[in-house]
């Protein structure tokens, strides 16, 4: 590969099948996840052990401790002597330059392009964001070891820059929730389309075994999505397709600094849908009455997104049947501002376990989805496996069964038969079979194992709502 090539298919791909595999340059856990999260294994646990040298640094075990030491050497000895944990940007700029001292910008044969070369569009940022990199830069100069290698303030800048722009989510180890961002180098070669090929998907590897010789490394993997033919380039989002065109097109002009071109911008492909209003008795409704509801769904999001970083699930609750009592008579199953209603009132209720109601509303955001998203979207995958999942503890077992499986055919695509979320499906998928199997011989013993079932082992497909989910393949700055 030369780097002009690197985004070009060199043979033809099918549906699942993957590109590339790339190992993270250096990766960190957010600072609102330090004390719940694995700074090894990014895995989200309830008890953590902490590192008895800096105290900052948490991990599952000894064994995760041992995998990251070499990574966390010389931070240890850092934020020991600075006396405080400096924040993500500057945690992660540090752990790069250390690795660039020692090993060089380019660690693998693999490796297409340095970090020293990738993008930093620090000429493109607005005065704040310059501000803010200011900031770190100084916090940065103040919190680097007078041990380490000197670098003047235009590579620090720099390598901040890179983050700012290039740092991609990092997930937990089930895929559900961003709780950290890492660097990627050949990942950042890849251009982005609003309606790609492939999909990038995050696996952590495996390092439980006690010996770390047979540990596997944090890496990401491109997938395509579809059939890709030799000497076409590969693509993909950077955004959440659930987006009017123009809306994507601003968030790529002020994250990414560049305009997008692509066929689905170009056109406004499936705009008409996602604003759309509903047919009644074969009459569309009035533009003025779709648009006034528009207008008061997007107030009522923002009272909704309020409450659910609160912790107030009653009040998200209230707030969710209140506009959808206004929504639903008017605007098309397809409208995104319905969507993310549906979408939020059955996660919250299913967290509070009022199943039918969430099953309900599942059903609906599903079918909307499916009309919006590319068949094979993880998006897509993820919203049909949780509707499965809240169908099932609804006791609907016929539907749960069936989203179920679409949901893995899905996964298997975007994740992998080995990803750990594709694996939790595949087991729930043979649970609701057998399930299903029971219940047409005999629903009265169905019912009766199926609630000793619940008992002793409730499911727990999801996270509670209160976090966000990851909806943008690169972190928001």
């Amino acid at each position: 590969f030369t780097i002009e090539e690197a985004c070009l298919a060199t043979k033809e791909f099918w549906a699942g099948d993957v590109l590339f595999i790339e190992p993270s340059f250096a990766a960190v856990v957010f600072d609102s996840y330090v004390a719940n999260v694995c700074h090894s294994c990014f895995r989200r646990q309830q008890k953590l052990q902490r590192c008895g040298q800096c105290k900052f640094a948490q991990y599952c075990d000894r064994t995760c401790q041992r995998a990251a030491w070499e990574e966390h050497k010389q931070e240890c000895a850092a934020i020991k002597a600075y006396g405080k944990t400096p924040n993500e940007n500057v945690r992660l700029a540090a752990r790069i330059l250390w690795r660039i001292d020692k090993q060089g910008g380019v660690v693998s044969d693999y490796q297409l392009i340095s970090v020293e070369e990738l993008e930093d569009h620090i000429s493109d940022m607005p005065e704040l964001d310059l501000k803010e990199l200011k900031v770190d830069v100084h916090n940065f100069l103040d919190y680097w070891p007078r041990t380490s290698k000197a670098h003047n303030v235009e590579s620090i800048s720099h390598i901040l820059g890179v983050i700012n722009c290039n740092g991609f989510t990092v997930s937990d180890q089930r895929g559900l929730q961003a709780v950290g961002v890492g660097i990627f180098p050949n990942l950042c070669m890849v251009n982005h389309d609003c309606w790609p090929n492939c999909t990038v998907v995050l696996n952590h590897g495996n390092q439980s075994a006690v010996n770390t010789v047979y540990h596997s490394h944090r890496r990401v993997e491109l997938r395509a999505l579809g059939k890709i033919s030799p000497g076409e380039e590969v693509y993909v989002s950077y955004v959440d397709f659930l987006n009017v065109s123009e809306v994507r097109k601003q968030q790529l002009k002020a994250q990414y600094f560049f305009d997008c071109t692509c066929e689905h911008c170009a056109n406004g492909t499936k705009d008409d849908l996602k604003m759309a209003g509903t047919v009644v008795d074969g009459v569309p409704v009035p533009d003025e009455q779709v648009k006034e509801v528009t207008d008061y769904s997007l107030m009522m999001l923002e009272k909704m997104d309020k409450a659910r970083l609160d912790g107030n699930y009653h009040e998200v609750v209230k707030i969710c049947r209140e506009c959808l009592e206004k929504q639903e008579p008017v605007l098309a199953d397809t409208h995104i501002y319905q969507l993310r209603m549906w979408s939020m009132a059955s996660e919250v209720l299913s967290y509070l376990q009022f199943f039918d109601e969430a099953a309900s509303y599942a059903r609906k955001m599903v079918d909307g989805y499916i009309k919006l998203y590319h068949p094979n979207n993880a998006a897509l995958g993820l919203a049909t496996m949780r509707a499965g999942v809240t169908h099932w503890q609804a006791g609907h077992i016929e539907v749960g069964h069936g989203m179920i499986c679409k949901a893995y055919a899905i996964l298997l695509i975007t994740h992998g038969p080995t990803h750990p979320i594709t694996k939790d499906l595949e087991a729930m998928r043979m649970q609701t079979e057998m399930e299903l199997r029971m219940f047409q011989q005999n629903e009265y013993v169905y019912h009766q194992m199926r609630e000793a079932a619940l008992k002793n082992q409730p499911m727990s497909m999801q996270a509670e709502p209160v976090e966000e989910g990851i909806k943008n393949m690169f972190r928001r700055k």
